[in-house]
């Protein structure tokens, strides 16, 4: 494993042997616009493993991407190779449909403290909840990125990452009632502490998510890219591109439906995407959106 088969795999060229914020806002921002929120392995026979080299192989050097926490594993490797002051932390992913926070720990952030700031880093977790840059640790501060305005609050025992977002203009008809399309303008992302975490911490998560039948990532196939305009994703059998449009208030969403023989030229031409394996869709009715 080295630092420039991971640059080359984000497009990045040179060097970066300065530790700083801009340097860190660039690669967090590659990162997510190169590799893919995805968990298509458990999909087509496969397994997420909860290992760097795995993880390293996988994203970096077989053009893959991966969930929480191989993407997150796999960027907190290469902050703490560049010289990054880091801090593994885990949190718990707000549900959308219990209105409460999920009581594990199913998702793997990082602390990055730059000239004594402190700031949440996070390449994996997609779709229109995924930050683009890493955010300053404070409280009460609206952060305006791409897809919306996020902000962290201090609640005492836990802090909280929401997210105002922009209204949704949905132009196919046939999805203006989609579940997919999300509908409140403020929502709770996830919740975490400051406790540092090993890596142990979260191989139960890892595995429990592979095998319950009421884990989402059991009842849909997932993969999503952040673009220069927004993101794609192709979740279930549906394929989308969403435009952000911050000028005009609105995020345009913009789904299909595909067939089966057509997902794999969607996986390479959209996601750069080649699997070893054959993919077997699953779009199970669940809370998620996009």
């Amino acid at each position: 494993m080295n630092l420039e088969e991971y640059f080359k795999r984000i497009g990045l060229q040179g060097s970066f042997d300065k530790p700083d914020l801009e340097t860190l806002k660039l690669i967090h921002k590659q990162h997510v616009m190169s590799v893919p929120f995805e968990n298509l392995s458990m999909h087509c026979g496969e397994r997420h493993i909860l290992d760097l080299e795995f993880a390293f192989n996988k994203i970096v050097r077989s053009g893959r991407g991966g969930w929480c926490f191989e993407n997150n594993s796999l960027f907190g490797w290469v902050l703490r190779e560049m010289g990054y002051d880091t801090t593994r932390l885990s949190s718990r992913v707000f549900n959308s449909r219990t209105k409460e926070f999920d009581p594990t720990d199913s998702h793997l952030i990082h602390k990055v403290v730059v000239d004594g700031k402190a700031y949440i880093a996070d390449v994996a977790f997609g779709l229109s909840f995924q930050i683009w840059e890493p955010m300053e640790l404070v409280s009460g501060k609206d952060q305006h990125q791409a897809a919306g305005v996020f902000r962290f609050l201090d609640k005492g025992d836990k802090w909280v990452l929401e997210k105002t977002s922009r209204k949704t203009k949905v132009p196919n008809p046939d999805f203006a009632d989609s579940s997919l399309v999300k509908r409140q303008e403020t929502t709770a992302i996830y919740c975490f502490t400051l406790e540092p975490r090993e890596v142990e911490h979260f191989y139960e998560a890892n595995n429990t998510l592979q095998i319950d039948p009421k884990s989402l990532f059991m009842n849909k196939s997932i993969v999503s890219l952040q673009t220069a305009t927004g993101f794609r994703a192709l979740v279930g059998w549906t394929y989308s591109e969403v435009t952000f449009k911050p000028e005009e208030g609105v995020d345009v969403f913009d789904l299909i439906n595909i067939e089966d023989e057509e997902k794999e030229q969607v996986l390479l031409e959209k996601f750069n995407i080649k699997l070893q394996k054959k993919l077997q869709i699953v779009s199970n009715k669940t809370g998620y959106t996009l």
